[in-house]
């Protein structure tokens, strides 16, 4: 069993920065890919960023090009999301999703429970 913990919403003002937190825990063989999504309310769930284990790469949604940073903590399963220079738009649930394979080489999918950012105008 994998788990995925958030932490790090809140609510903020345009302009401000938040930093999120997820961490994974559980039987884990290896973590292929881990990132953000977020959903607005009304909208469908989005990428948001996204950092690839092997070879290191990163992807991130247009919107947030150069506001956003993705980093990773391997020795601690755990990766960031950097948010500066929010925007109102940005307000949404942000999840955690983690593509892992398992001691028995099965490739899963995780999601964690959501945090939410709030960003006033």
């Amino acid at each position: 069993q994998v788990q995925l913990v958030e932490s790090g919403g809140g609510l903020v003002q345009a302009g401000e920065s938040l930093r999120l937190s997820c961490a994974a825990s559980g039987i884990i063989f290896r973590i292929n890919s881990i990132g953000w999504y977020r959903q607005a309310p009304g909208k469908q769930r989005e990428l948001v960023a996204t950092a690839i284990t092997n070879g290191g790469s990163t992807n991130y949604a247009d919107s947030v090009k150069g506001r956003f940073t993705i980093s990773r903590d391997n020795a601690k399963n755990t990766v960031y999301l950097q948010m500066n220079s929010l925007k109102p738009e940005d307000t949404a649930v942000y999840y955690c999703n983690a593509q892992i394979t398992t001691p028995s080489f099965y490739e899963m999918h995780y999601w964690g429970k959501g945090t939410l950012v709030t960003v006033s105008s």
